[in-house]
């Protein structure tokens, strides 16, 4: 149970990993002729393109946003910086369509666009929107969790995008760059102070060239939040106020010894440290009207809920674990000790070797080699309520998860640059992967009726699931220019993955010991998936104008199934050990397959921009887990068919009026299920979803922007800019046809501030969610309401879990530069 039991060996892989590609790297080293540009770190205004041109990797090479046949959002640092923009969660209003949740024990947070995305339930689900990180993707949302800074660069795919980016990318990709060292010296610090969660953060960086080959960046941030949440007067805990506190180091090197060669390495630390895992969820009590009592053990034991059902004043109502069920975790575990009270820690290290080595004047050969080494161990308890007669804690459904994740990946590229109308690309990449998701959990809850009289624990029991999974893809793509205008670009990306998962019971309580449980000592030996794929993709650009450029894409999408992690004892897994058949386990690939067409343009000078995109796609197998309140088990399925359809519009304009700057972006989205999607759990048995929208999809959103900068001296300039963002509201679940709607709403972000035209230094006022805009992003019935027609004659619960945002944050910083 301890994280020393449960840890990889991570220092061996990260040598084998780093090292093994450095020493090719090495070897690779000798003077040549050609410059090879590096094409994991290009600048958005790299000189090759010129000023004002923003630089994308969408084709996992440099080229112009305005040129690239992909609908992209990039969002440049600048931009981030000056909003206050440190979190995954606030690019949503910038990104419409975009939706955002970050925290949970799970995958640790979930991303969805145009309406598709993954659970954050399970960590075994990979994220349908691929979260890439400077070249490498992260298979964890717990990095999401810590945040993000000294960022040169976010980009935003949307569609389907397998054959670059391989490997759960089906939804779109999110893709975060990091800064990289600067040709000549240079220090830099951030320091800000939040008044309504009462937090701070501190920043700074060191970058220069430490000879005339080798440059070096150093940069550190942390965060500390007093009142990430405040929690409801009366509510049994510790900690009446819970805070999160975020430290991240980040190191990257440079090399260029010669015209032939590049390198580029990065190490990153993160740790986030925090007062329990659920973040800001708040209880709604449903059609009643009634704040739910916690109802165990079939009546035997009802603790009165507590909570006020207020879901907008952003008072939460989270007890500490009830006397009975506090003391006794199954040792060794971090949560021994701390007498019920809620925390969580997450320890990250990231390494990324990327070099590029050019084989003549046209060929170049990249390699990206990852290595993602994560430890994540936090305890809370899942009935969200409960309280006893003189505010005794009544915390009940409390887990201790350990979630440790080791992934190694590399990455090959053969690239050309011919002169004449023909170039392709070549690549190889190959992952290995192992998740342990180890676990105490109370689903009976048992210990109210008496600690284990054996070990004197208070869980229903102790699992530990563990999954490996190798991945092996070869990908190829062809850019051909069949005239001046006209580009015709496509490829294929095979894929083949395996996973193995073993499970293991070394504890059950006794008074639960019998064939609803598996038996102590349970291993279920290995149980495997595999599938492989075939994803083809062509697009035929066509450029109109030297600043209108046409497309046309067909697209296919893939990813993996899998064996889910969350199988409980006293379900799913004990009907399995019993007949040996563990395929109830197993879920299916998801695919896509669909196009778009778009429109990419300038005018004026290239002072407006206006790019158009309509899309349309089919989602088969998609991957869903739910949970049912009632019965306390998770729902893992896949939806038989999803259609998505809509338009992209994105505009923005360089005004006569010096120093202002308009933007705007509009979404049109239809995501409904278009086949057969049972859902099991409904109040009448299964339902079919068939017909039915998508959670997280609005069928309109968008944002408007400006940004305006105002000379007052030649040392002294005013700025002020402001982001309106709409959203016309969205289903919050999938489990039955009538699940939470989140009606519209506007957020609004501010920002003014006085500077140093050069960015020498500046003070800035910035308010996030000014209006204190507070909306739903997931929902799902609170774990242990009591069913219709008990025989404890309570009446039936009907509360809800409801993730929320976060409300009106107001930021004074400072920045400096020199």
């Amino acid at each position: 149970m301890t994280l020393s039991r449960t840890r990889i060996a991570s220092g061996t892989h990260l040598r084998r990993a780093l090292m093994g590609s450095a020493a090719l790297a090495a070897f690779a080293a000798v003077p040549g002729t050609a410059f090879a540009q590096d094409n994991e770190t290009a600048t958005a205004d790299s000189s090759e393109f010129g000023d004002r041109v923003i630089v994308v990797q969408a084709r996992r090479q440099d080229e112009s946003l305005q040129e690239v046949p992909v609908t992209v959002t990039a969002i440049g640092g600048d931009v981030l910086e000056k909003f206050s923009v440190d979190n995954v969660a606030d690019v949503t209003s910038r990104v419409p369509t975009l939706n955002v949740q970050v925290g949970g024990s799970g995958s640790g947070g979930q991303i969805s666009l145009r309406g598709v995305g993954s659970s954050n339930i399970s960590a075994a689900f990979d994220s349908a929107v691929a979260f890439d990180f400077d070249g490498v993707q992260v298979s964890t949302m717990r990095l999401v969790q810590a945040g993000f800074f000294d960022t040169q660069q976010i980009d935003v795919l949307k569609g389907p995008q397998s054959l670059f980016f391989g490997k759960s990318a089906t939804g779109g990709v999110f893709a975060i760059r990091s800064a990289d060292p600067t040709t000549s010296w240079e220090v830099g610090a951030r320091a800000s102070y939040e008044f309504e969660e009462k937090g701070y953060l501190l920043s700074g960086y060191i970058s220069g060239p430490l000879s005339d080959t080798l440059g070096v960046r150093l940069a550190a941030q942390f965060n500390d939040i007093d009142e990430y949440q405040i929690l409801q007067d009366g509510t049994p805990a510790v900690n009446q106020e819970r805070g999160i506190t975020d430290f991240i180091g980040r190191l990257t090197l440079d090399w260029e010894p010669s015209d032939m060669f590049d390198a580029n390495l990065k190490l990153q630390y993160t740790r986030n440290e925090n007062d329990g895992a659920i973040g800001t969820a708040e209880i709604g009590c449903g059609p009643n009207g009634v704040a739910d009592p916690v109802f165990l053990i079939s009546g035997a034991v009802v603790i009165p809920g507590g909570h006020d059902c207020n879901v907008t004043d952003q008072r939460y109502f989270i007890p500490d674990a009830a006397p009975q069920l506090a003391p006794g975790v199954p040792t060794p575990s971090k949560a021994a000790g701390r007498n019920g009270v809620p925390f969580g820690e997450t320890e990250i290290w990231f390494g990324r070797l990327l070099w590029n080595l050019d084989l003549s004047d046209s060929l170049t050969l990249t390699s990206t080699t990852g290595f993602l080494d994560m430890e994540a161990v936090d305890f809370d308890c899942y009935s969200y309520v409960g309280v006893f007669p003189g505010g005794i804690p009544g915390g009940a459904g409390c887990s201790d998860p350990i979630n440790a994740l080791e992934q190694y990946s590399q990455e090959l590229r053969l690239t050309t640059d011919f002169d004449g109308p023909f170039n392709f690309m070549l690549g190889a990449f190959y992952e290995d992967r192992t998740i342990i998701f180890d676990t105490s959990q109370q689903a009976v809850n048992i210990s109210f009726l008496g600690a284990d009289p054996i070990t004197g624990f208070t869980y229903d029991y102790d699992k530990t699931h563990t999954t490996k999974t190798e991945a092996l893809s070869f990908f190829g793509s062809t850019i051909i220019d069949l005239t001046d205008r006209l580009e015709l670009s496509g490829g294929v990306r095979y894929t083949d993955e395996k996973k193995v998962q073993t499970i293991s019971v070394p504890f059950v309580h006794l008074f639960l010991q019998g064939p609803a449980f598996v038996a102590p000592g349970f291993f279920s030996g290995p149980i495997n998936f595999d599938d492989s794929n075939l994803s083809p993709e062509v697009t035929l650009r066509y450029q109109a104008a030297d600043d209108i450029n046409l497309f046309a894409s067909f697209k296919t999408g893939f990813k993996s199934g899998g064996i889910d992690n969350s199988a409980l004892p006293s379900n799913s897994l004990s009907v399995a050990a019993l007949s040996g058949d563990f395929s109830g386990l197993i879920f299916d690939s998801e695919e896509a397959i669909g196009g778009e067409i778009g429109l990419k343009s300038q005018f004026s000078d290239r002072t407006i921009t206006f790019n158009a995109t309509a899309y349309y796609y089919v989602f088969t197998d998609l991957q869903v887990q739910n949970f049912n309140a009632t019965t306390i088990q998770f729902v893992t399925s896949n939806a038989g068919e999803l259609t998505t359809k809509g338009v992209d519009l994105e505009f923005a304009w360089r005004t006569p009026v010096e120093g202002l700057n308009l933007s705007a972006n509009l979404a049109y989205l239809d995501a409904k299920y278009t086949d057969t999607f049972l859902q099991p759990g409904g109040a009448g048995g299964t339902i079919d979803l068939d017909g039915r929208r998508a959670s997280q999809s609005p069928e309109w959103s968008g944002n408007i922007a400006f940004d305006w900068t105002l000379p007052i001296s030649d040392s002294l300039e005013f700025l002020l800019s402001g982001n309106a963002a709409y959203n016309d509201g969205y289903i919050t679940d999938e489990a039955t046809l009538n699940d939470f709607v989140q009606d519209s709403f506007v957020t609004l972000d501010a920002n003014i501030g006085i500077g140093h035209p050069d960015g020498n230094w500046r003070v800035s006022l910035i308010a996030a969610n000014l209006t204190d805009e507070i909306y739903v992003i997931t929902s799902g019935g609170r774990p242990f309401l009591a069913p219709a027609g008990n025989a404890a004659g309570v009446p039936a619960g009907d509360d809800l879990v409801l993730t929320q945002n976060r409300g009106r944050q107001v930021f004074v910083e400072t920045t400096f530069r020199f």
